[in-house]
């Protein structure tokens, strides 16, 4: 069943985006490479696969945290609805890789380890849930860090129509 209202698309766009890190301890590259992203970022999309495209804008601030973190937090508005991250990126040396972290004002969070190709990191998350309608969904976000840009993919599928919403977001500063 496909959401019937903005707030529903919302409210799964941001589940979508929740991404879960644990403890960090980054040697100089990695906390280079990360500091590399502090800034202000926008990012304008549209979602797509609904009855019309509508437009999908973000903001997102990325900031130097304590014990080699990246602090974030960012703001999406889809028509009049916001959907707001906060989280922290960063790289666990024991386990040797980056770890996300994020939670959502629709009272998600999740867990996205980074996987890294080549100078890009990639951070994906697929959740299943279910709608207010009692309907199976699945979830998924990607947030790409590549040179100096920032990209996130979102999907949302409606299991039972196989129906799909998504929006890719490019970042710039």
């Amino acid at each position: 069943m496909i959401f019937k209202t903005v707030r529903d698309r919302v409210a799964a766009i941001a589940m979508a985006v929740a991404l879960v890190a644990g403890p960090a301890f980054a040697g100089p590259a990695e906390l280079d490479l990360l500091t590399s992203y502090v800034g202000e970022w926008r990012g304008d999309s549209e979602l797509v696969g609904g009855n019309k495209p509508e437009p999908f804008k973000c903001r997102l601030t990325m900031a130097k945290g304590n014990q080699a973190k990246l602090n974030y937090s960012g703001r999406c508005t889809l028509v009049n609805m916001n959907l707001s991250v906060t989280g922290t990126i960063s790289y666990n040396d024991k386990e040797r890789r980056y770890e996300a972290i994020m939670s959502t004002n629709a009272g998600f969070t999740g867990l996205a380890v980074g996987r890294i190709q080549g100078d890009k990191i990639s951070f994906k998350l697929e959740e299943r849930q279910t709608d207010k309608g009692g309907n199976n969904i699945r979830i998924g976000s990607i947030i790409i860090l590549e040179d100096d840009s920032i990209t996130v993919n979102y999907e949302v599928e409606f299991n039972e129509s196989g129906h799909v919403l998504t929006a890719m977001v490019p970042f710039a500063r």
